[in-house]
């Protein structure tokens, strides 16, 4: 018996070894020699993420750190069946996909899938959802629909952020960075005590700046270059052990270089230049069939300021009462507002034939109020109630100088939203070992939407994006206001079927409301509203601990029927010279797969960590009318965007002594995704994205007790070349995107 449970044993850490995560190691080291407790916030209590029955990854302050990023792009492809991008011509725009459900629209109208929550707030605008990663304890990742404890807008996930709150001790860090295209990087943070034990400050802050990786042939200048700062203050406020309170507010001054928009155009579309047309580089799209980067990035920038600048202002009040005879409440109010201006040469060619000016201006407040009720021994209620509201005006205008000199299209969006909801989860521990638990979520949603397009002739130089003095050759304005009414909810049973394994089953019901399309093109697109999507998911798993907790295996499978879902369309209609913008409503999807997430440790100082993702995600019922050719087609068994069917990763991380008590830390991290879809429904060739394989490394040199460190770097080691995004528009052009090339530099951080 004992020889074939050191058999077994061998087995499972060496299947362990075959797939890992970089995001598991993020919050795992050893404890007592294998692999310590990971505490998430996923239901709104503290727990052990073992003991949660969702599929979550949960990625620490420090592996955020080892990525070298400094956004939350920096985990795409790190976690299973989660895609983090943005729009190759508005990359201040965020695109979250979760198990194949994801908005791929870059304005406000079309709302999110996915939530990202800071600190407790949900983030209405997906415009600077890509978030500042600094100082930050760590984030977790739900995947499937979360409405119950999280809301509307969650029917593909959460993304849960929680920043680095006062601990109400002395003490901080800082870290500097530098790298190739002249990147540097200050991140750092202090905390200080005002009054012992009852009144504590804190302060971080990050300074980021490089060039950008693609050359612009017009003048040879860099394109795409980044220069932040932002800075985070708490203060914390605990009178007693029964009540506390944090006041935290956020600063964040964007000075980035404008879009890059590649031309991906082919002979005969509209924006097609041929190569050496005024210095015109050739197109990754150039031939038929799937487009492929080059070893170069070149791309053209010769009609707009090199401007996408943004200020960021939020705040948050945080209370906590506990042991009232009603429970444990938490109040939870957040503000935030942000300004957005960007100009985008849209064409991305040497010449003059189209490019945007936009300009976005938001707010948003929320208040939630919750208690956590022990009623029994054994029954828990979460019960509480959310509120909503926020407003943004925006303005893009188009210059289509290819159509007609002086030819300006000005889309104004007015739009408000409020949304009042009423929740309630319980949790019966009906034996030692079986659990269930019940959830209910009643939503009423509201938007008020008055779009509108102006479209004049003007200056034939295109200097004149205000219109003023332009002759006015149309115009027109439509949306309404519209309320949608919702209950989700969720039914669980989890049952430890030993000491260190969970099995656990649920059926979630998700809702996303409707809207009205707001940066409109033809009149009959932002005239009537668009329809809610309801999201069912039905997901089985098990998250177990073997070997004395030195070997982790957590395995979630999911079903999923998507009705209604809300899918973008973008168009250019040839006739009128127009962009035509819509959100249609598919009839179903039907989408299903699996997240295996492991971690071993099979010796003291090895770390091996591994992830497969594997996602099937197609229409079940859409019939397609195509704009271009006027068909009606059936598009049952196309897979949806953003959606790739496989996700793999591999890490290992060895710690070696080097004597007098010192260390080397070395990591090495391999992550592969599957082609996809974009940005067209029909899933176009033009429109994958070919798969990719990106190896990561760090070196780091630990002396014994000290409070510095330094540290080797390198992402995309191999300086693998791949593009990250490409819009289709058949007859229009291709507008393509290229992902980071190697990146590699230098680290040094200090602890006090």
């Amino acid at each position: 018996m004992k020889t074939w449970l050191k058999d077994s044993s061998r087995l499972a850490l060496g299947a362990a070894a075959l797939m890992a995560s970089p995001v598991a190691f993020a919050q795992e080291g050893e404890q007592q020699g294998g692999i310590q407790e990971i505490v998430v916030t996923a239901q709104k209590k503290s727990e052990n993420i073992q003991d949660v029955p969702i599929s979550i990854t949960a990625i620490g302050g420090e592996a955020l750190a080892a990525t070298q990023g400094t956004s939350l792009q920096a985990l795409q492809g790190q976690i299973p069946n989660v895609q983090i991008d943005n729009f190759a011509n508005t990359p201040q725009s965020a695109v979250f996909t979760v198990r194949g459900i994801g908005v791929i629209e870059p304005d406000p109208y079309a709302g999110n899938t996915v939530s990202i929550v800071v600190d407790g707030v949900p983030q209405f605008f997906s415009m600077g959802a890509l978030l500042d990663l600094y100082d930050v304890d760590r984030i977790e990742v739900l995947r499937g629909p979360q409405g119950t404890l999280f809301g509307a807008n969650t029917t593909g996930g959460v993304i849960n952020v929680v920043t680095g709150q006062p601990t109400g001790e002395f003490g901080g860090h800082v870290k500097a960075v530098y790298g190739n295209y002249n990147r540097f990087d200050v991140t750092g943070s202090i905390e200080a005590p005002l009054v012992k034990d009852v009144l504590s400050l804190k302060v971080a802050g990050i300074h980021t700046q490089r060039e950008g990786w693609v050359t612009n042939v017009v003048d040879g200048s860099d394109m795409g270059s980044k220069n932040l700062d932002a800075v985070r203050a708490y203060l914390r406020f605990t009178p007693g052990s029964n009540f506390d309170a944090t006041l935290q507010g956020e600063y964040v001054n964007a000075r980035n270089g404008s879009p890059i928009v590649i031309n991906g155009a082919r002979p005969g579309e509209v924006l097609y230049t041929a190569p050496g047309t005024a210095g015109m580089y050739v197109s990754p799209c150039a031939t038929q069939g799937m487009c492929s980067a080059p070893d170069k990035y070149y791309g053209a920038n010769n009609s707009v300021p090199d401007e996408s600048n943004m200020d960021t202002y939020s705040g948050t009040l945080t209370m906590n009462w506990r042991n009232t005879p009603l429970g444990d409440w938490t109040s939870i109010t957040g503000y935030k507002h942000f300004k957005l201006r960007e100009f985008t040469d849209q064409d991305g060619t040497p010449l003059f034939l189209n490019d945007t000016y936009r300009r976005t201006e938001g707010w948003q407040l929320s208040q939630e109020l919750r208690t956590n009720l022990e009623l029994t021994d054994t029954l828990n209620l979460l019960v509480g109630g959310f509120y909503l509201k926020n407003h943004y005006d925006h303005i893009q205008a188009y210059r289509l100088q290819f159509a007609a000199p002086g030819l300006l299209q000005t889309n104004l969006q007015d739009q408000d939203n409020y949304s009042v909801s009423g929740f309630a989860q319980a949790y019966w521990q009906a034996t030692d070992r079986l659990k269930l638990q019940a959830g209910i979520r009643y939503s009423h949603e509201r938007t008020i939407s008055t779009p509108s397009l102006i479209t004049s002739i003007g200056d034939p130089a295109g200097s004149n994006y205000s219109g003023e003095g332009n002759t006015v050759i149309g115009s027109f304005t439509v949306g309404g206001r519209k309320s949608w009414n919702n209950v989700g909810w969720k039914l669980g049973a989890d049952y430890e079927v030993a000491d260190d394994a969970l099995l656990y089953a649920s059926w979630s019901r998700g809702f996303k409301s409707g809207g009205f399309t707001a940066r409109v093109g033809v009149p009959a697109d932002g005239d009537t509203p668009f329809n809610p999507e309801n999201v069912d998911t039905f997901e089985g798993g098990i998250k177990a601990d073997f070997l004395d907790r030195h070997l982790r295996v957590n395995l979630a499978a999911f079903y999923t029927n998507y009705r209604d879902m809300q899918v973008a369309q973008i168009y250019f209609d040839d006739t009128t010279n127009t962009q035509g913008n819509r959100i249609l409503n598919a009839g179903k999807s039907e989408i299903k797969g699996f997240e295996l997430e492991t971690t071993a440790v099979p010796v003291e100082g090895m770390t091996l960590r591994g992830s497969l993702a594997y996602l099937d995600a197609r229409y079940k019922q859409f019939l397609y009318g195509d704009p271009l050719s006027g068909a009606i087609l059936d598009l049952e068994g196309y897979r949806l965007q953003n959606a790739p069917k496989w996700n793999a990763s591999f890490g290992a991380n060895f710690v070696i002594p080097l004597g007098n008590g010192a260390d080397l830390v070395s990591d090495v991290s391999y992550t592969y995704t599957s082609s996809k879809y974009y940005t067209a429904i029909l899933d176009t060739s033009r429109s994958k994205i070919q798969p990719t394989h990106l190896v990561d490394a760090t070196l780091t040199y630990k002396p014994d007790g000290a409070a510095w460190s330094l540290g080797l770097w390198a992402t995309n080691l191999l300086d693998s070349r791949y593009l990250s995004t490409v819009f289709d528009s058949p007859g229009y052009a291709g507008l393509a995107g290229y992902a980071p090339p190697r990146q590699f530099g230098a680290s040094a951080s200090f602890n006090f």
